[in-house]
């Protein structure tokens, strides 16, 4: 009896008709977009284009208007479009706004899913997400921002909040505050639905950061923001998912972001390595084609394994989420794997392109400068790491050998 690796010959024609698309479409179009008033027409040419052939909001179901596709064929989806830095955008799947209409979909109210899920949906608003604190980090559960509730109307809130990815672009936002201090760690904290712009969310500046910038950095991503909670009244309404849930929905958040990461990363991690096998196979150095150098097939080696390894890290993933499967441990260890073997990939794609790939006159050069953020955004590698090697020593001490944290029950 044999594992069964068998795509499904659907997911398998979706992933064709989304790579051809990204290719077709996408990729050529990056080369309009010089500016905002270009950036626009060409996506909205795009996301014409995509939702005329269905292809628009992945995982969202069908009759959210999305294709309505399961962990799997959705997995497949976001490994091609991440070569692009317009794929997700024009089929509605870009970060951060994916994560927050799940949670919307999920936890909201009726009302909640008209007003506020249903514009995101149709690509008509943008959405960020405020949980980072300077003074919490990577800890959640030290968040300070307060929400105080008024009657039955109103909460009030008050603090700050840091790295909010996307709110200079976002006509809304995703609030995290604490509204009882007393309460059990992971149940302080609930999660309100803020419309912008609204002078009680400030917002202060764009953080610079080690990236690369150019005229469209803040418009594609919308900068990671520094923000000034103050006497911001939201109503009641528009608490999300009842009081006390938010870091639980929080969790389930980020959960799938990290995994979009990773898939984005695949794609990317896979140009990057095309563009290096192109550059050394049309490449001479003393007389000698460069792809004839046994170290650069070293090299090249060694990207081609990584990728391996993580697209059947995220395979196995998006199995057990499909049979319902608790894949904690496996979420932990491909956030980290994949923030590192993107950063290699793209290492060595610019060192097998010399000069010009330590030049901006290929993608390679930017991509290698966002990418540093990988290891750091959906908690940093050291948080994932200490997580993953507690649940090891805690199966240890269970069952007397750690096979079922290290990839001993894979079915």
């Amino acid at each position: 009896m044999a594992v069964d690796f068998e795509i499904p010959d659907e997911a398998k024609e979706i992933r064709e008709r989304v790579r051809k698309w990204v290719h077709d479409e996408c990729i050529p179009a990056e080369k309009k977009v010089k500016d905002r008033e270009s950036f626009d027409k060409v996506l909205k040419e795009l996301r014409t284009k995509a939702r005329a052939q269905g292809l628009w909001c992945p995982f969202i179901p069908k009759e959210y208007g999305g294709m309505g596709l399961g962990p799997l064929a959705n997995a497949l989806v976001q490994m091609e479009l991440g070569e692009s830095y317009l794929g997700a955008l024009s089929m509605n799947t870009q970060g951060p706004d994916d994560a927050t209409m799940m949670t919307i979909l999920t936890h909201g109210t009726d009302y909640q899913k008209e007003k506020f899920l249903k514009p995101l949906l149709n690509g008509d608003k943008r959405v960020c997400y405020s949980m980072t604190e300077k003074a919490a980090g990577s800890d959640a559960t030290g968040m300070q921002t307060r929400a105080v509730k008024q009657g039955n109307e109103n909460y009030v809130l008050n603090g700050e909040k840091w790295f909010s990815s996307a709110a200079t672009n976002a006509d809304m936002a995703l609030v995290m505050a604490m509204t009882d201090p007393d309460a059990p760690r992971h149940q302080r904290y609930s999660t309100f639905i803020v419309e912008l712009p609204n002078e009680g969310y400030n917002i202060k500046r764009n953080i610079p950061t080690m990236a690369i910038e150019g005229p469209l950095s803040h418009i594609l991503g919308g900068g990671h923001a520094e923000i000034e909670i103050k006497d911001l009244v939201v109503p009641a309404e528009n608490l999300l998912g009842g009081e006390g849930n938010g870091f639980n929905m929080g969790q389930h958040r980020l959960a799938y972001g990290r995994l979009r990461h990773g898939m984005h990363n695949i794609a990317m991690a896979q140009r990057a390595l095309d563009m290096a096998t192109e550059r050394v196979t049309k490449r001479e150095t003393f007389g000698r084609p460069l792809a004839d150098r046994q170290v650069v097939q070293f090299m090249l080696a060694e990207c081609a394994t990584q990728l391996y390894i993580g697209r059947l890290m995220l395979m196995h993933i998006a199995y057990k989420a499909e049979k319902g499967l608790d894949l904690r441990q496996e979420n932990h260890m491909a956030k980290v794997y994949l923030a590192n073997m993107v950063h290699h990939v793209v290492d060595t794609a610019i060192q097998l392109h010399g000069s010009l790939g330590y030049s901006q006159d290929t993608p390679l050069a930017r991509w290698y400068t966002q990418i540093r953020s990988q290891r750091l955004v959906d908690g940093p590698d050291e948080v994932h790491r200490w997580t993953v090697g507690r649940n090891v020593i805690k199966a240890f001490k269970e069952h007397g050998t750690t096979a079922s944290m290290a990839g001993g029950d894979l079915v």
